[in-house]
């Protein structure tokens, strides 16, 4: 039996849209001889639908959808998707199997997620039973994404006579994530001794990217198929005998996999939105030199608008190398001073500011005059601003409200700053665009003369380290310490972290690689007294 795996790239609430590119795949499926086309979880509506997953309507929309996709389908051909069902006042993660105008199985997953960006247990009600259909004299056993992460659902499908399962997934990315699901996959075939065929949704929504990389295991756990990250399309498994096999793509290394991902993270935010192109702050740093990489490889240079906005503490070099950056990757680039801005901000503050010294004020008013100058391009001409903060700037509260945090979407959001010298060194192994010195430079917001982060931060490979053990990791201060760290620093980074949650709550949302971001997945309350012990 020939089977395609769709790795399927869903827009949550585009019903239609959906279901039109689904019938698609399976004519192409049915055209090059397949028989059985697998699709992701939540494909009719996309994922994650969070409470649209809560109206009725919604639910009805989908049943509607769901029912003309099943009869427009070629004659033959079964096809398996994932798709929102309400049973009463019970709502289900479901997947069902249409074939012949018919839905001749429905599963409803019984495994529902609750952590990290995970909130099923909010907007679905478990299932408690296997599903199984018959195809080609195969016995086919459902399973979706989180029923194979804990033990039950797949002895139970092999219980019901399931020969082979099939496990529809909406498993976003983070760094590492391919060896839990090969891990977790091979412990549920252990306990029920089935060949598992695992497809996988791909594409970015808001936060998070799901990168596809679907495989097949044999009934031994052993890699009979897989299939690359984040690319779109049909892969194809041979079963023969009940047996799996099908192309081995070689996965990329951590820099290339997280490259990619804020590649399709931007991609799919500006195209799903609607934007017209985006725009950016450049600075001769860089985090905005890798934003604006990162968005000219998402969506193409003549889509990509960036504007240096100097002041009197910009250096001369910060100037040059952000005039070769632009020029290397060709986008349209302007320079606007914001020096008479600045100067005008601070005459009419004169007498407030009378007899005070020159402090983090002054500072945060240049950052802020660059944020209105990019919200007005973005209002006049509507360009998505992107933010160029990255992660440890979030953590330590490094970055002015209103000022480099306004925008609309933040790409490095989750990539810690030694991550961004990794990812900026990688981009320039594929083709040198970002200029060395902007590379080895150090890091300087440049909002007073002579500043260096490391004026007010430790030395980000510190700050880093104890970000992901505090962060990722809910590690205890105490922990920390007794993994070596100096007790000065891990109380400086901690304490910068806990003090700026009402920061990050105001930022704009940012792609999620890390198994832990400032987003979704971590939720503090803003007004907290609460504080570690030492």
């Amino acid at each position: 039996m020939k089977i395609a795996l769709a790795q399927f790239n869903a827009t949550v609430g585009d019903l239609d849209g959906n279901a039109a590119r689904l019938l698609e795949l399976a004519r192409q499926t049915a055209q090059s001889g397949g028989t059985l086309l697998l699709a992701p979880e939540l494909a009719l509506c996309g994922y994650p639908p969070e409470d649209l997953a809560l109206r009725s309507d919604f639910y009805a929309e989908n049943a509607r959808v769901l029912r003309t996709l099943a009869a427009q389908l070629p004659a033959g051909l079964a096809l398996v998707l994932g798709h929102p069902l309400q049973e009463g006042e019970n709502r289900y993660n479901a997947a069902s199997a249409l074939r012949d105008g018919a839905i001749i199985a429905t599963y409803r997953k019984q495994k529902l997620p609750n952590h990290t960006v995970f909130d099923e247990v909010r907007t679905f009600n478990p299932g408690n039973q296997a599903a199984l259909f018959e195809h080609a004299g195969v016995r086919f056993g459902l399973n979706i994404c989180a029923d194979i992460w804990e033990p039950g659902a797949a002895v139970q499908a092999r219980e019901a006579g399931a020969e082979v399962l099939l496990v529809l997934n909406a498993s976003p990315f983070h760094m590492d994530k391919q060896q839990e699901r090969h891990e977790v996959a091979r412990q549920r075939i252990a306990e029920c001794g089935l060949p598992l065929l695992y497809v996988n949704l791909v594409g970015g929504q808001d936060e998070l990217v799901f990168d596809g990389a679907s495989f097949a295991l044999d009934d031994q756990g052993a890699l009979a198929a897989q299939f690359p990250a984040f690319a779109e399309g049909l892969y194809w498994v041979d079963l023969e005998a009940g047996t799996p096999a099908g192309d081995i793509s070689e996965l990329p290394e951590t820099e290339a996999m997280v490259y990619q991902a804020l590649v399709l993270g931007v991609r799919d935010y500006v195209a799903k939105n609607g934007f017209p192109g985006v725009l950016l702050g450049l600075s001769g740093g860089i985090d905005s030199a890798l934003t604006l990489v990162v968005a000219v490889d998402a969506i193409g240079a003549e889509n990509v608008q960036a504007m240096m906005m100097p002041s009197e503490f910009t250096a001369s070099i910060s100037l040059e190398d952000a005039e070769a950056l632009a020029d290397n990757l060709k986008v349209i680039y302007d320079v606007q001073p914001i020096k008479r801005m600045y100067d005008s901000f601070l005459e009419e503050l004169s007498d407030e500011f009378e007899n005070l010294p020159f402090d983090q004020t002054e500072e945060n008013i240049q950052a802020r005059i660059r944020g209105v100058l990019l919200m007005a391009l973005s209002n006049k001409f509507g360009q998505l601003v992107l933010t160029t903060g990255n992660k440890s700037e979030m953590a330590s509260g490094y970055a002015t409200l209103y000022g480099d945090m306004a925008g609309g979407f933040a790409v490095l959001k989750d990539v810690p700053k030694t991550l961004v010298w990794r990812l900026s060194r990688y981009r320039n192994s594929l083709g040198p665009v970002i200029p060395e010195r902007i590379i080895n430079r150090p890091p300087s917001a440049e909002l007073r003369a002579d500043q260096c982060d490391q004026d007010s931060l430790p030395p980000y490979e510190v700050l880093d380290a104890i970000m992901e053990r505090y962060v990722e990791r809910d590690l205890s201060p105490h922990d920390i310490i007794a993994e070596g760290f100096d007790e000065a620093s891990v109380r400086m980074v901690i304490t910068l972290i806990d003090r700026s949650e009402y920061k990050r709550r105001q930022s704009p949302p940012g792609i999620r690689i890390t198994a832990r971001g400032f987003g979704r997945d971590r939720r503090y309350p803003i007004t907290n007294k609460y504080r570690a012990p030492y």
